[in-house]
């Protein structure tokens, strides 16, 4: 998905182009809202008073995430949340899960669509509408379990390091270090940059596996 030459897709490929956008725009949405409703149900209002619990992605992911979308297939959301008002020993583990979770969901319940499709539909001719949506839950699916594998990394700021620390403390010690954030940062955009291919693979083979078993159970 990523690279500095994605914007090229919108001439030379504009299905998978809007594919690709809107898969992602609806889903680190959907992620932040998860959030932000875990955290709601938990005690802590900051989501709802600072505006957040809003389906609009600009409030999510702001312009420039959406232009570096649109130009490298890169993007980001954000959801305030205050910590000190969440009830509960585990509260903020069960807010940072709360986004994986829906990615979870969302992957799955795009992948399971796609196989129905292909077990009981028929393969649209391609640029066509039913090609279109076929591609844009292929997309849905695949991108979904990605974020799922990245963001469960225990690194900052990814919603894995957030869930490792509420459980352990001392992690949570170590990464209030100043060489531990450093560290952290470092390694999070090495992950960035070097792992994306491997999590893209693992989220195409979680893909196919689901699409194989959803087309052949029964028969």
């Amino acid at each position: 998905m990523g690279g500095t030459l994605f914007i090229e897709y919108f001439s030379t490929n504009p299905q998978y182009f809007f594919a690709v956008v809107i898969s992602v725009i609806i889903s680190i949405t959907l992620h932040e809202l998860a959030h932000g409703w875990m955290a709601i149900r938990l005690g802590d209002n900051t989501p709802f008073d600072s505006g957040h619990m809003t389906l609009n992605p600009l409030v999510h992911m702001g312009v420039m995430s959406l232009i570096l979308l649109a130009m490298v297939g890169i993007a980001f959301g954000s959801m305030p949340i205050d910590p000190t008002r969440l009830r509960g020993k585990y509260a903020e583990a069960k807010v940072a899960a709360a986004g994986p979770a829906m990615n979870l969901v969302l992957g799955i319940a795009a992948i399971v669509a796609l196989g129905l499709w292909l077990r009981f539909g028929t393969i649209p001719q391609e640029n066509t509408p039913g090609a279109n949506g076929m591609l844009l839950l292929e997309q849905m699916g695949t991108l979904n379990i990605a974020l799922l594998i990245f963001n469960l990394i225990p690194v900052p700021p990814l919603d894995g390091s957030h869930i490792l620390a509420n459980f352990s403390r001392r992690y949570r010690r170590l990464l209030s270090s100043e060489l531990a954030q450093g560290a952290a940062t470092a390694i999070f955009f090495a992950l960035f940059l070097g792992a994306g291919y491997f999590i893209f693979r693992a989220a195409d083979y979680v893909m196919m596996w689901i699409i194989v078993w959803v087309v052949s159970v029964g028969r």
